[in-house]
């Protein structure tokens, strides 16, 4: 029998330990603070951040949002950055990506400071986790160690396949799954756009991390029996329904799930557990920031 993952039931469990460490905080005289910065008029960027100032409002951090006009020149967006990073009250800072082509992304990443970088992007950050010392594990390949843990999938010794490179879940991932740490030690292999024969790579894999951004790429015909999938890709096709449409990641549900050992669903897999790991990010932000110890898991 196959396990269907429940990613909003680790989520919850995730946030109800946030909502903990917020409270030691609070005792001490600690409010955790994260503050979204959106220069985009795009309406799932929009979603995306009502969704994470919900999210504070629900586990105890305060939510601050700025909002910037995408026609205004880089400087307007780096000069609220720094008044940001130079805000005492200001734990952690997210800048909603995408952000206007005439603003370089790499170059918002590099001017938020380390210490209030909770998705973990700064190239200081993203040494420390290539280096074994995280400080902030980036949302999305944290909240894919915390499904595999809440599931008892064993990594160590295993055979891991991630399809997709991406900055923001294939690297990192990468980088999380062979760490000599628990939720490590697993042999990985990271393919990609220009990977030959990608389903005798996924065949030989005992987990599937699929992140690609192409739906339902990955089908059964080129899994394991007893294989772990998590799929972290979400896209909207075109669908007979009232909707006119329907989500589905980068596996192809029905036909893995009959390989699968354990699988996650689209949506209701992976989805929640990111924005729970940025509320985690956050309180360990504000408990390195005061110095306040927090029992955060």
């Amino acid at each position: 029998m196959t396990t269907i993952i429940d990613g909003n039931e680790i989520a919850d469990g995730i946030r109800t330990d946030v909502k903990t460490c917020a409270n030691q905080l609070a005792d001490e005289g600690v409010t955790p603070g994260l503050a979204t910065v959106l220069m985009s008029t795009d309406g799932a960027s929009e979603t995306y951040v009502l969704m994470k100032q919900r999210a504070c409002e629900e586990v105890g951090i305060e939510g601050i949002h700025h909002e910037i006009d995408p026609d205004e020149p880089a400087e307007t967006l780096f000069d609220r950055i720094d008044r940001l990073n130079e805000n005492p009250a200001v734990d952690g800072i997210l800048v909603q990506m995408p952000v206007p082509e005439h603003i370089e992304k790499r170059a918002v990443l590099e001017r938020i400071d380390p210490m209030k970088d909770v998705d973990g992007f700064h190239p200081e950050n993203v040494g420390r986790l290539v280096a074994g010392n995280a400080r902030y594990k980036p949302c999305t390949p944290h909240g894919v160690q915390k499904i595999l843990a809440a599931y008892d999938v064993d990594t160590e010794g295993k055979d891991a396949v991630i399809v997709g490179r991406s900055d923001i879940v294939g690297k990192p991932m990468a980088n999380l799954l062979i760490q000599r740490d628990e939720g490590g030690n697993a042999t990985t292999t990271v393919c990609h756009s220009r990977t030959d024969d990608l389903a005798v790579k996924t065949r030989g894999a005992d987990i599937v991390v699929a992140a690609a951004g192409v739906p339902e790429m990955i089908d059964g015909d080129m899994l394991s029996e007893g294989v772990t999938v998590i799929d972290v890709g979400i896209s909207r096709v075109t669908a007979d329904n009232e909707k006119g449409y329907e989500l589905v990641g980068d596996v192809d549900f029905e036909s893995a799930k009959e390989k699968a050992n354990a699988i996650t669903p689209v949506p209701g897999g992976v989805g929640p557990l990111t924005i729970a790991m940025l509320m985690y990010n956050t309180v360990k932000a504000a408990s390195l920031r005061s110095g306040v110890s927090i029992d955060l898991p």
